[in-house]
């Protein structure tokens, strides 16, 4: 089986994969990090979103073989204490209803102010339109966002 040096959270890791093995099953099930979720599988809804060299990628869908030198970042490390301002906004607006796709969400969000500082409702709307939310929580999740904004995010 072929062995894959990957960079996740900061850590350099070796991983022994099929090289079509997606990363989500790297992170969960070699790795234990089981903040990113399996939503869809096939890389419409958002849940499995984690930052490839600080874009939003839909981790079900990306090959391990494809990573390279990629820096990996996931819900795990997005803050060693769950303090980065998109967490924190998320808190405070009482986003999560059930949860399940928070993880995803938040690393969509936290990608998109890294690049855009002050969003319009429509650059919100847009940008989060990938992540899909069962529960309906939208109004909140774009409150969390323009409060996120306020605190100003920079990675």
């Amino acid at each position: 089986m072929p062995s894959y040096d990957i960079k996740v959270n900061g850590k350099s890791l070796s991983v022994e994969a099929e090289a079509d093995t997606p990363l989500l099953w790297i992170l969960r099930d070699q790795l234990k990090m089981k903040g990113t979720k399996f939503g869809c599988g096939i890389g419409q809804c958002g849940a499995c979103t984690v930052h490839l060299n600080g874009n939003a990628a839909r981790s079900c869908s990306l090959r391990i073989s494809s990573i390279g030198n990629a820096e990996i970042i996931t819900i795990e490390g997005l803050s060693e204490d769950g303090n980065h301002p998109v967490q924190l906004a998320w808190m405070e607006e009482n986003v999560p209803q059930c949860g399940y796709c928070q993880a995803g969400q938040i690393m969509s969000a936290a990608s998109f102010l890294s690049k855009v500082e002050n969003p319009s409702e429509e650059d919100i709307h847009q940008w989060m339109s990938g992540n899909i939310c069962r529960c309906g929580t939208y109004p909140r999740i774009k409150k969390a966002i323009y409060r996120a904004a306020k605190e100003g995010v920079t990675e």
